[in-house]
């Protein structure tokens, strides 16, 4: 699914700076679990712009996270913000930058669309609707190792 959204904000304080996002997905669990966001972020700007913040009405907590293997454990760590670079692209991951979205306030199932707010430095946002997929979703692409010892 490619959805582009352009959201104007101000980078340090100086300067418009778009950011497109496309390809934004949630990886869906069952019951209570946790699941994974991902989406890619598009700079175009001559500035870094920064995520800082992420919600939606339909979890109860929206956080930023960050996973990297380290000495073989994957770890998963929250972040306070994820800058993008100035004319450059960040894909979010599961072995990498993704958002957290924890305790579904309603029943959800894949083919559901939910609304994520995201937040970006200078006070700009933009709503996203998110497709939920089911959990083997992206498990083929290279950046999904087997992750036994998953450390949070």
């Amino acid at each position: 699914m490619l959805a582009w959204v352009s959201v104007s904000g101000r980078a340090s304080g100086a300067q418009d700076a778009p950011v497109q996002i496309r390809d934004a997905w949630v990886r869906w669990l069952p019951g209570d679990l946790p699941a994974g966001g991902y989406l890619t972020l598009v700079n175009s700007s001559d500035r870094p712009s920064s995520l800082v913040a992420a919600s939606c009405p339909d979890y109860a907590e929206v956080s930023l996270h960050r996973s990297r293997n380290i000495a073989g454990t994957a770890r998963m760590m929250p972040v306070h913000d994820i800058t993008v670079a100035a004319h450059s692209t960040l894909a979010f991951a599961a072995l990498g930058y993704h958002l957290m979205l924890t305790h579904p306030s309603k029943p959800l199932k894949p083919g559901d669309r939910v609304p994520v707010t995201l937040s970006f430095a200078g006070g700009s946002s933009v709503t996203v609707l998110f497709e939920l997929r089911p959990p083997a979703a992206g498990a083929d692409a290279p950046d999904m190792p087997d992750m036994p010892g998953m450390a949070h």
